[in-house]
């Protein structure tokens, strides 16, 4: 297949985004496989803020940065991503090239724990205030369950309606796959 699936569509537009010495958000830590991805990314003089509300998440990730030695490139927080205008200090504003989100739910975690349209639309506003001009903001978007459908409806809407002189929006995803796959929206912050 000559079509970038999804996820690794998701890490090449965070790549061209994101370089050494940058400030990077991952607002859905899960696992820990974005965070780790941008810390890499990021190098010895950047820095990445991630977010999760869930304590299993944080500690997964802090496990993948410390088995990768990459944990002091990070600061995890134990928050949702709608607060992270409190936690990226003033002076790094205009500095943050790249933000990813995996919405949903965190895989083998709690379902009945998901992300919400309205504090994804938070956490994008107030990335959009602090990102740097051509900074990118991945949004994957799990849409095959009840909350994920009802967060997809209300995402579109709003990244629809983002001024186009604010932002450029991307949407990329497969039209004839069966199963409600995810897709990627990309909003990059114009100069």
């Amino acid at each position: 297949m000559k079509l970038q699936r999804i996820l690794p569509f998701a890490r090449e537009l965070l790549h061209e985004a994101v370089n050494e010495g940058d400030i990077a958000v991952d607002a859905t830590a899960g696992n820990g496989h974005d965070t780790l991805f941008l810390s890499k990314l990021v190098g010895e003089s950047g820095k990445v803020f991630s977010f999760d509300i869930q304590e299993q998440a944080i500690h997964n990730t802090k496990l993948k940065l410390e088995e990768n030695q990459l944990a002091h490139r990070a600061t995890l927080i134990q928050q949702g991503h709608e607060h992270v205008m409190d936690f990226v200090p003033q002076e790094l504003h205009g500095k943050v090239t790249g933000a990813i989100f995996n919405l949903g739910y965190l895989p083998g975690g709690d379902k009945a724990i998901a992300t919400h349209a309205n504090t994804t639309i938070q956490a994008i506003e107030q990335l959009l205030e602090i990102m740097a001009p051509e900074g990118i903001i991945v949004l994957v978007i799990y849409h095959g369950h009840e909350q994920g459908a009802k967060e997809k409806e209300e995402l579109l809407k709003y990244v629809a309606s983002l001024p186009q002189d604010l932002a450029h929006v991307l949407n990329y995803s497969f039209l004839n796959q069966k199963n409600n796959p995810p897709f990627i929206v990309a909003i990059e912050k114009r100069g």
